[in-house]
């Protein structure tokens, strides 16, 4: 891993790449395009920028008309109310009639730190995952960011993709590509897998390096496409390991640990436990205090590997 960059300097950058390839992707944001840094979109491509204000229904409904006629339409706007106000017109006027309808949402998890619980998306990952035709991203760097942007340009139906504010690791070189349907396993494991997505994915990584000097081998599975979400590959590391820990920024409930869970019960009962927020509103903070206050961070998820091992045994 290396420096710090936030993933909405990623999404940007496929933005503005997406542009460049694609004469037919427009984007429509909520007002906060200096916030979310699209507004370089619109200085560069200004008849294909279109601001609706703080108007999150009409964004989606006219996302959504935009796809009809032909255009790729890439929706921005921050996570908690792109899946909160919006949720009606994605779920009939996006999903029900698969639109390719790419939609951005910004400042995702608790980690927006300062703006507090009613700007913290805690839920997204959930509410968008249940929406039939729906694909769900939550790449782990601004460089998977970006080609997170890149490759829904390939793909069929409406697709959510998740990114933050604050600076994390780069954890992928630039080139290293998204696939949907696809997780990448970044480190082998024989006692334990760690499933992560987003920012967790980084102190995923630095909870193996610990686990290892106590003598614990963790794998390291980045789970970036929830939706569709890996299952050979999770199953293979949870028949491997016999224990899975999911660790992401969202509730405990319905995000990656539900979707882990969902397979796991169905195809391979093991243990299995989860590092996220559990059923709490978040709060405002410096980012770092408050990733500690909810656990949120390498040492909880050493702690529960721990835990979760001494359980199984």
């Amino acid at each position: 891993m290396s420096r710090l960059k936030p993933t909405r300097e990623g999404y940007v950058e496929g933005l503005l790449e997406a542009g460049r390839r694609n004469s037919g992707v427009v984007v429509v944001e909520g007002d906060v395009s200096r916030s979310i840094g699209s507004a370089a979109f619109g200085e560069e491509f200004p008849d294909r920028f279109f601001n609706l204000g703080a108007s999150e229904q009409d964004m989606m409904a006219e996302a959504a008309g935009l796809a009809l006629a032909g255009y790729v339409p890439f929706v921005s706007t921050y996570a908690v109310f792109m899946a909160g106000r919006a949720w009606e017109q994605a779920r009939t006027g996006v999903c029900y009639m698969n639109l390719d309808v790419r939609i951005g949402g910004a400042h995702g998890g608790i980690s927006v730190g300062p703006d507090g619980a009613t700007h913290q998306a805690l839920e997204d990952i959930a509410v968008m995952r249940v929406l039939p035709n729906m694909k769900v991203l939550v790449p782990a760097d601004s460089n998977q960011t970006r080609a997170a942007v890149l490759a829904s340009l390939d793909m069929d139906g409406p697709v959510y993709i998740r990114f933050g504010r604050n600076p994390v690791p780069q954890v992928y070189p630039v080139d290293s590509p998204v696939v949907p349907g696809k997780g990448n396993l970044l480190a082998e494991g024989g006692d334990i897998t760690l499933v992560a997505c987003g920012s967790m994915v980084a102190e995923a990584l630095d909870a193996s390096k610990i686990l290892a000097g106590k003598g614990i081998r963790a794998g390291v599975m980045d789970m970036v496409s929830v939706k569709p979400l890996d299952e050979e590959l999770l199953l293979n590391q949870a028949s491997l390991t016999g224990a899975v820990l999911v660790a992401e920024d969202h509730q405990v409930t319905g995000g990656l640990f539900g979707a882990v869970a969902e397979v796991l019960v169905s195809r391979l009962p093991v243990k299995a436990a989860a590092v996220a927020v559990m059923d709490r509103f978040g709060t405002s903070g410096p980012p770092e205090v408050v990733r500690k206050m909810y656990d949120l961070t390498s040492s909880a998820i050493v702690e529960k590997a721990e835990r979760l091992l001494l359980r199984e045994r």
